[in-house]
């Protein structure tokens, strides 16, 4: 269904039933969108829902054949300053859930959680997804297990080396703004994890994480 907005909802949904609206949510679809038709999703699944005559719930008319085009990749990533273009650009690309991972180059320390949730949900409703990628508890990078990670290797980028293909890992990293560190590298390399070239030049981690990604789809 084209031009409908989408909607997520964190509440079970139901067909046949009524789900309160939030006043965002409400102010969207009249003032902004000029509609009271929408189509809703929280669960993997999406339906059609209608305002009711005094614009208090939504109802739950039916389900769609649209099926969730999201895969099960979990991005460990480093927090960089422009982490809501990184999390918005993987939700995209339909990563499943994300660890923030505390590095020895990593510069953005005080993050606001709650607004990065706020822009996956955002890049969830407008990518066609079923689905929201999960924020999970940030990490450092010592308490990890490396040894089923495929990670971005910039070390590719000085070399004529070629990177491995055909990764079955579900596990992608990329490092920080300045890179990983040598002590990162050496982790990694004992660990096993696989490295992944992204090419002959550097780039910005929010585009890594990007072309990383879809390398691993391939």
């Amino acid at each position: 269904m084209k031009n409908i907005p989408r909607i997520y909802i964190d509440l079970p949904i139901k067909v046949g039933t009524y789900i309160p609206v939030e006043r965002d949510v409400l102010h969207y679809l009249t003032r902004v969108m000029r509609t009271k038709q929408c189509l809703i999703f929280g669960d993997g699944n999406e339906y059609v829902a209608e305002l009711s005559s005094d614009n208090a719930c939504l109802f739950v008319s039916e389900q769609t054949a649209h099926t969730d085009p999201s895969n099960d990749l979990i991005l460990f990533f480093s927090p960089i300053k422009r982490i809501d273009d990184l999390l918005n650009m993987a939700t995209q690309m339909g990563v499943a859930a994300f660890q923030p991972v505390i590095m020895s180059r990593t510069v953005a320390h005080h993050i606001n959680w709650q607004r990065m949730r706020r822009i996956v949900i955002e890049a969830a409703e407008q990518s066609n997804r079923n689905s929201v990628p999960n924020i999970l508890p940030v990490k450092k990078f010592q308490e990890l297990d490396l040894s089923g990670i495929v990670f971005a290797d910039e070390r590719y980028a000085y070399s004529q080396q070629s990177s491995e293909k055909n990764f079955k890992s579900k596990l992608v990293m990329i490092g920080p703004e300045g890179g990983f560190s040598e002590s990162e590298f050496s982790a990694l390399d004992a660990a096993g994890a696989h490295s992944l070239s992204l090419g002959k030049t550097i780039l910005r981690a929010e585009v890594a994480a990007v072309v990383a990604v879809s390398k691993v789809l391939e």
